[in-house]
This record gives C-alpha cells, structure tokens and sequence, in this order.
C-alpha cells in the first residue's frame, strides 16, 4: 500500500445508544477485515413523489473480500474470476469483444466510429471499442424481439425465478465485478462493493413482483363485465450513465424483464465494461439468449436505438441536455420515455442539528463518487448561528479524506472519470474564485504518491464559501466534489431559495424538530427528500426529481415502467 500524504481519518465517536440515529460515514478508515457500513431497507407508506428517509441509522453488517474458488465456471472471459478480484491497479486490459448479443460476446458487423475506455486512476486505455452501427442496432433489436416471444409467455413466477438466480449470481461474485466497476469507473473498492449489493437487491426485488402483477375485473351493467390484462411492451433500450455503471444496468433491467420485455442496453463509451458481466449472468441464470443484449457506441449509436421502429420504450439516465434529444428522437416514433437526470440539489442545516451528523452528511452528499452523483446535495445551506461551527468542522474532516488508489481498502476518494471531466470541474471552480467565492480548501489537481498513478485523474476535494445565489458554481450541476456553502437565516427565506432552481431531484434536512422536518420536505420541490440523512436509496421506494430532472423511476406506477394495462370488454 503507498504511502498516502494525509493522515488516517479520526477514530469514530462511540455509539450513543441502540436508536440514536446516525448519518451514513464512508470516510472512516478500517483495516481490511473491518466491515464497511451497509444499511436496512426502509419502506414508506408515503406518497411516490415525495420520499422521505426518516432519521435511519445505518448499522455495521459484515463484508468480508473473499477468494473466489477457481472452480466456478467463470462468467469473465478475460480474466478468470479469481484473476479479477486479486487484480490491482494499472493491469488490465480489455481483449474481448464488448457486444453481447445472442447470449454471446461479439464485434458488431459495422460500426459508426471507435472510442477509448480508459482507467481513471492511471490514465491508461483499457479498452477500444467499435461503436454499433445502424445494421449491428438492427440485429440486437431482431434478437431481442425473438426472446421477447419467449420471455413474454412465461409465467410471473418464472420470470422472478431467473431474476433470483441471477442476484444470486451477483452476490457469489461480488467482489470481483466491484474490482472491475472500480477498475473502469474510479471509485472507490468500498464504495463498489456497496453498489453491487443494491444491484443485486434490485433484482430479488423485482423478482417478488414479478409474480404479483395483474389486470383487474370490473363489473359493468346487465351481466356485462370486463378486465384488464398486464401486458409487456416489447423490446426496451436502456441507456445508461458512467457513474454508476453496473448498478445502473440491474435498475433499468430488473423491472423490464420482471414485466416480460426484453432489453438492449448502451453503455457510456466511458464505462463499457460491467455491463457485459451482467449480460453474461443473464444468461447463465437462465434468460433466454437476446434477452439482455448490449450495443457500445456514442450518439449515433443511440440516435438509432431511439428511432428504430421495434423499440417500444426509451430509459436514460444522464445530462439534462442528452436526456431532451433523446426525448425528442424518441417522440418521432411516439415511444414513452422515462428520464433520470442531472440535480444541483440543496442541503438544509438548521441550527437545531445534531452537528456531528450534518457534518457527515454533508460530505456524503458532496463527495461520494468524487461528487458524480446526480442527486448530490453541493448547495449547503447553514443557518447564520452555527454556519462558523460547522464549516470548520467540515474543512476538517474533508482534509482527512484519503485519496489515491481506488484498489485500497483505505482510500475513500479516487479520481474523476477523464481529463476532460477533470479539466470542466476545476474550471468551474476557477470561475466561482472569479466571481467572488473563496475556496476554504481543497479544488487543485492531485498528485498521488504511487508513481503509477501519476497520469490519473485527481483532484483535492473543494469547499467553496462567500458564495452568492447567483453564481455559476451555485446555479450550474459540476458533477465533481465541490461543496457550496451558503448562510441562511429563515426557514421561509432558505425554502424560497433552495427551490430556485430549475432542477429538482433531491432535498435534504437535518433539524432535531421533526415537524418542521416534515413541513420542509413536504414544501420542498423535489422528488426525493432525506431527514438527517442523505444519498440512502432503498430499492423499495421510486427514485427522480422534479423540472429539469426527469421523472420518478420505479414499480409503484407499472404502466410506465414496463407494461400496459389493456382493457377486454364482454357483454353477455
């Protein structure tokens, strides 16, 4: 392990009691045999639009890194599963092809272009990848609809019975497709290994509901009745996003095939990788080939999957500005279209918090995933009386967040997803200093010790303060970790302000006032509203914003998830 030019984080408080409720930290350190922290599923009776985390406390559950025994039938071509999760960083190399299609791996038969996957902490190509043309989009479009043929006839319980053979899958392989999500997206191996278990629990989820999906009978005068029926689309596309890239690809899939439609889904040319792990598992559990295709390519390559005349139905996860052309390809064949978009989301500090939670929530809710993640809570607004207290408290902890390889169970921040991304963040801090913010810490490129590293794509994590309303850095999503602090001194004054904005994915609030809690979730215009917690997603409940964010995703609205009801009147 190298030598790290910051010191270890300080040692956490003791717990204060079985029900005291406590923010999610994934910025201690711990040993290789001490468990991360994972959490409970929470269940809400609340309305979908308005999800509310009530003051959860998230326990330490084992995890343990565990050898995979080399006698499994290995799902990774290049390398072997065992190879994969002892593999560390700077040594892969992608070989095979990165289409699958058919229940195989294959090169598309035209391409329309080629793009470079590089690993994020070195800066190194791992992978050069044929972007599908419009015949390649063609015949994953003719695959998918043949398994569809097949997929749609079966039961609920048997579609749920291949979903739960393929969580199981995930879970037995946990480590090693978190190596490879790290490998080819830059987080953190701590932090990996908590998206492959929400991916997995994505897919038992559906497949409890798969089962439990049906039509209605209504009653209708003079003996007449009639019913409705659950019907599946048809092939659905999938888009997703380099952030979370496996996980995304088991969201998206899970309610799909649960519903018995089939998918084909495009990876960002960024993150090309894991996708084809889940394809794979796919069809190991039983899916019938073409079920789960995967097409790489940039916007040409979605540009045919939205406009293809056999696609019933678009999801995308990604940009504001990528979400509206993908909308307005898709309205051209009249095709539904569900969008998880970008955030500048407002984080609320009352004066009434418990500080050491606020703290630690608020750097959950600027630097998981280096700051690239949608729903990132990056306006921090603190009430006047404690706004001192807290900035120094968190400057102090962010100062302590160890950077470097992502490999290493001790880092808690590796590097941005390339140098382009890099270069746009560091230049909106640039521009937030010339507007007349002032950086407290952090927000210059990172250098660390391990000479291998040296070409990667680091950055100091960035606290920005005298920040205006106004601003660029306060106005604009950064998809980067930088924090933006801003003083308030009323709850009517801060409810007016954080919802001046055209996005609205996500909202938190820290207060030990839980009428007030609920008053401001409730006024705030945003999809997803955490108390005293913050980026805690729970497969249970839906997921999406308001505005410029999109749309809820989710099972609690079926017809515009993945199938249709249609009605079937009788007279007798």
């Amino acid at each position: 392990m190298p030598a790290h030019s910051r010191p270890g984080f300080p040692k956490a408080p003791p717990p204060r009691g079985p029900n005291s409720p406590r923010i999610p930290s994934f910025y201690r350190p711990r040993p290789s045999a001490t468990p991360p922290l994972t959490g409970p599923r929470l269940r809400s009776a609340l309305p979908a639009r308005k999800i509310v985390g009530l003051l959860s406390e998230l326990r330490p559950q084992q995890m343990f890194l565990r050898a995979v025994s080399s006698g499994l039938t290995s799902l990774f071509r290049t390398p072997g599963l065992a190879a994969v999760t002892a593999m560390s960083t700077g040594t892969f190399v992608q070989l095979d092809p990165l289409n699958y299609r058919d229940g195989a791996r294959v090169e598309p038969v035209d391409s329309s272009g080629t793009e470079k996957a590089f690993e994020p902490a070195t800066g190194r190509v791992i992978a050069t990848l044929q972007c599908s043309g419009e015949t390649e989009v063609h015949l994953a479009v003719k695959s998918a609809k043949a398994a569809f043929e097949i997929w749609r006839k079966k039961s609920g319980m048997e579609r749920g019975q291949v979903l739960l053979e393929a969580a199981r899958l995930i879970k037995e392989q946990k480590d090693a497709i978190a190596t490879m999500e790290t490998i080819n997206n830059g987080k953190s191996i701590f932090e990996a290994r908590l998206d492959i278990d929400t991916s997995w629990q994505c897919l038992e989820y559906y497949a409890g509901l798969a089962a439990s999906m049906a039509g209605e009978h209504v009653q209708l005068p003079n003996g007449s009745f009639g019913y409705t029926r659950r019907e599946p689309l048809g092939v659905c596309v999938g888009i997703g996003a380099w952030n979370y890239p496996f996980q995304i690809a088991c969201w998206k899939s899970a309610p799909a095939l649960a519903c018995g439609n089939a998918m084909i889904f495009k990876p960002s040319p960024f993150t090309p990788v894991s996708a084809l792990l889940l394809a794979e598992i796919y069809t190991k559990a039983g899916a019938p080939p073409g079920l789960f295709n995967v097409v790489q390519g940039g916007a040409a390559t979605g540009q045919f999957l939205c406009q293809h005349r056999d696609v019933a139905k678009v999801s995308f996860t990604g940009s504001v500005p990528t979400g509206m052309k993908i909308m307005e390809m898709s309205a051209k064949g009249i095709k539904p279209v569900t969008l998880e978009l970008g955030g500048k989301s407002p984080l609320i500090i009352f004066s009434d918090c418990d500080l050491e939670d606020a703290v630690k929530g608020a750097l959950v809710a600027n630097f998981l995933t280096q700051g690239q993640v949608c729903c990132n809570g990056t306006r921090v607004f603190v009430q006047k009386e404690i706004i001192d207290k807290f900035t120094k408290e968190v400057v102090k902890q962010t100062q302590n967040i160890r950077i470097g390889d992502p490999l290493l169970e001790d880092t808690r921040m590796g590097p941005l997803i390339n140098g382009p991304h890099l270069e746009r963040v560091l230049g909106f801090i640039k521009s937030a200093k010339e507007e007349g913010a002032t950086v407290l810490y952090g927000g210059e490129p990172y250098e660390p010790t391990d000479p291998k590293l040296k070409h990667g794509y680091y950055m100091t994590p960035c606290i920005l303060t005298n920040c205006r309303d106004d601003m660029t850095c306060v106005r604009e999503e950064i998809f980067g970790p930088v924090m933006s602090i801003l003083p308030f001194k009323t709850e009517a004054e801060v409810l007016e302000r954080a919802n001046d904005t055209t996005f609205g994915l996500a909202a938190g609030v820290f207060t030990r006032d839980i009428q007030r809690a609920h008053r401001v979730a409730a006024d705030l215009q945003a999809g997803t509203c955490y108390i005293n917690n913050y980026n805690v997603s729970p497969v249970e409940l839906p997921f999406g914003g308001y505005k410029k964010s999109g749309e809820e995703v989710g099972m609690h609205k079926p017809a515009t998830v993945a199938s249709a009801a249609t009605p079937v009147f009788l007279s007798l």
